[in-house]
């Protein structure tokens, strides 16, 4: 088993979160793991991405080459396109279709996700939308996000939700219930 994960975002929506509850779940999978962040520009509303690398052979890097991206995960559509020069031709772009506006001149949303559509595997999800629903705040966004995204992951989805369980326990059983609730909901939505 290998997956090659671009996470990509807005800082503060969560793609950290992502990170870890996917690192976790590989771990307890017994599989062996690299992750490169960026963040700097975080606290600014700035772009946010993280290379995750997941095998079952030991990973020598901890950067992804360019078209050796199994998946971008973005909570951040246009994030999602910034990063598609590092998706394998076969690979997967699973984002939310609204987009964090965050700059004067962000480009017109039917475009960006015409751009998105036009990658044949893509998923498109209303994150904040499918939260609401599932009766989480919207900071459980990027676990719906995370949701859809377990079918290109190959990590079983109870592994996933375990993960959440270790990773979110401190905060009580009300954001744990939450997050899986999202989590569910993603995972639902096709």
């Amino acid at each position: 088993m290998k997956r090659d994960i671009i996470l990509a975002g807005v800082g503060g929506q969560g793609i950290l979160s992502i990170a870890t509850v996917i690192g976790d779940a590989a771990l307890n999978e017994g599989l062996y793991l690299k992750q490169a962040e960026v963040h700097g520009m975080s606290q600014r509303g700035g772009d946010v991405q993280s290379n995750l690398r997941l095998s079952s052979d030991p990973i020598y890097s901890d950067l992804i080459p360019l078209q050796g991206a199994d998946i971008i995960i973005s909570l951040e559509p246009m994030e999602a396109l910034r990063y598609l020069p590092y998706l394998k031709p076969e690979g997967w772009i699973v984002t939310s279709s609204k987009p964090f506006v965050n700059i004067p001149n962000y480009p017109d949303i039917e475009d960006i996700l015409a751009h998105v559509k036009a990658v044949k595997n893509h998923v498109l999800v209303d994150v904040e939308e499918l939260a609401k629903q599932a009766g989480a705040p919207a900071q459980a966004a990027n676990m719906v996000l995370l949701g859809a995204a377990i079918p290109m992951l190959d990590i079983d989805y109870d592994k996933i939700i375990a993960g959440v369980q270790r990773i979110f326990s401190r905060k009580g059983e009300a954001v744990v219930a939450s997050n899986v609730a999202a989590i569910e909901a993603g995972y639902k939505a096709k």
